[in-house]
């Protein structure tokens, strides 16, 4: 299914907050201040998302429109909750043009009312610096009038600041390699993704995360991947999907909260495995290429106990 370009429309808060992120990226002092954490919510009142985008994003990550009657997926948070994040970073000293999204945690407290508008609350929660890299943690609390703080989600992202330890400097001993992330070998599959090489452009039409590397092939190759590169969102989000379809007989209130890290890059068209390691309240979450083989995403989810 071709996702249809008036969803850009919608889109107008999340491109614009990211464009003046862009803007600050450039005109960011090397050697200033942090900002002190946790830094002050920002608030926003928000119009309800329309009916057929919520339709079109849940069928393009391979949902199913009635599993969400009257309430929004969680996982589409992300469409709501950055263009307040953005907010967040705006003059803080790092090249956010290498910015990376490392992984995320989401809690569903309560079912988000789909049409009703949504409270957002968000603030920078913590910056960890080694002068190597910066890991930057936000929080966004999305709630309505009828359930405050539905959802909880963390964003985190990796900026790398430098060489990697031991490197460039002469005598100087290498860091070990990082091991590199696997799914585990007794995974079971739930779900074969099959995803075309369009699916980055398809997503930021119904989310507004226009970065290039995801839709531009030439500014991919210019950053050192042979081709676009999917969203760690979208990969997400078709990993949701598929415990839903496959351990949830489609009830997509099952899920309680999920956290992942998103482990490589998904270099597009891709066709990968969804596996998981089942526990009584939840499991392992993995995206890779089989069992044993390399992962893209790799985590842990909870689930809710089914009333009697």
């Amino acid at each position: 299914m071709t996702v249809s370009l008036r969803h850009v429309l919608e889109q107008g808060p999340v491109i614009r907050a990211l464009g003046r992120t862009a803007w600050s990226a450039i005109r960011a002092k090397p050697g200033a201040a942090k900002p002190s954490c946790p830094g002050p919510w920002i608030e926003a009142e928000l119009p309800p998302r329309s009916d057929a985008l919520v339709r079109d994003y849940i069928r393009h990550v391979g949902g199913d429109p009635s599993w969400y009657r009257g309430v929004l997926p969680a996982h589409l948070f992300p469409q709501w909750g950055f263009g307040l994040a953005a907010e967040t970073l705006v003059g803080i000293p790092y090249p956010l043009a290498r910015v990376m999204n490392a992984g995320c945690r989401i809690e569903a407290k309560a079912p988000l009312p789909a049409n009703e508008p949504l409270h957002v609350k968000v603030r920078l929660e913590s910056i960890d610096d080694d002068s190597r890299r910066a890991l930057i943690t936000q929080r966004i609390l999305t709630g309505t009038r009828s359930a405050p703080e539905a959802v909880d989600a963390e964003l985190r992202a990796f900026v790398p600041l430098g060489k990697p330890e031991g490197k460039g400097e002469k005598g100087a001993t290498r860091a070990a390699p990082k091991q590199r992330p696997t799914v585990p070998g007794d995974a079971k599959e739930i779900a074969f993704l099959r995803i075309a090489s369009n699916a980055g452009l398809e997503f930021a039409k119904l989310t507004g995360d226009f970065n290039p590397v995801h839709w531009v092939p030439a500014y991919a190759r210019a950053n050192g991947f042979r081709a676009c590169i999917l969203h760690g969102f979208a990969t997400l989000a078709r990993s949701l999907e598929a415990l839903n379809r496959a351990s949830f007989a489609g009830d997509a209130t099952r899920l309680a909260w999920v956290d992942v890290r998103f482990t490589r890059p998904l270099v597009l068209p891709a066709r990968v495995g969804v596996y998981m390691t089942p526990t009584p309240d939840g499991g392992g979450l993995f995206v890779g290429d089989a069992p044993s083989g390399g992962a893209y995403l790799e985590g842990r989810f909870g689930t809710r106990t089914i009333d009697a």
